[in-house]
């Protein structure tokens, strides 16, 4: 029902939230820089919703198929396969289990597949049981986004479970959440179209409030281990005669 250039960013609230409830409820430790990538975390939420698109672009079957054979998401679509299949066939045998880019992007790059059709499934799900003659058509249209989304995510399972083999959780977590959230924007900024409304401020907030999030998300996730406190931060580092 939202723009999903405001849902997916959302979706690292998760991280700060399940922390703190962990913090609280486990009594995990949580560590000074994770209590500030809790307070980060919020405030870029808060900055990209006041930023964010505030309605739809699609909002009917028909429009999402003119969107879908738009020539400028076709090339992106061009891309995006081309770079999936370079890096699944060629890059990641050879560099996945060193280079933890490799498999992130390639999830990230599945995920510009996998929000697109969630979001389309709505769409096209609303004409598919009328005694409209395109219901025929809708039904098509449900059935290639309902296959593109569990190719998609299937593969994005393969990928995740053979980065984690290899690489810390935290920090292909906090890596994986910039490149996925960057990557789908993009993509649904082509398809869906709905950064046309915005104005030069509200791009540069929802840029400001990304990064802010994302920055959260690393201090939360990548130094988690640390043993830092506030009596740590409050010490006075002692004169040298």
């Amino acid at each position: 029902m939202a723009p999903a250039a405001l849902v997916t960013p959302l979706g690292a609230l998760g991280v700060p939230f399940g922390s703190l409830l962990a913090s609280y409820m486990l009594q995990e430790n949580l560590n000074v820089l994770g209590k500030l990538g809790c307070v980060l975390s919020c405030t870029g939420a808060a900055v990209l919703i006041i930023h964010a698109p505030k309605s739809e672009c699609v909002s009917s079957r028909v429009e999402l198929e003119e969107k879908l054979g738009d020539p400028v998401f076709l090339g992106y679509l061009c891309v995006v396969l081309l770079l999936l299949l370079l890096l699944i066939t060629w890059v990641a045998p050879v560099h996945g289990p060193t280079n933890i880019m490799v498999y992130s992007t390639i999830c990230s790059l599945l995920g510009s597949f996998t929000v697109p059709s969630s979001k389309g499934l709505g769409l096209a799900a609303q004409d598919v049981f009328t005694e409209d003659p395109s219901s025929q058509r809708a039904l098509y249209l449900l059935g290639l986004l309902l296959f593109t989304l569990a190719s998609s995510v299937l593969i994005q399972f393969t990928y995740i479970n053979k980065a984690l083999e290899h690489f810390d959780s935290s920090v292909f977590g906090a890596i994986y959440y910039v490149t996925f959230t960057t990557l789908v924007t993009l993509a649904t900024a082509i398809l869906f179209r709905e950064w046309s409304d915005l104005g030069a401020v509200d791009c540069l907030g929802m840029l400001c409030g990304f990064v802010t999030v994302s920055v959260g998300i690393v201090l939360l996730q990548v130094f988690k281990e640390f043993t830092w406190s506030w009596s740590d931060v409050k010490k006075a580092p002692r004169k040298k005669d």
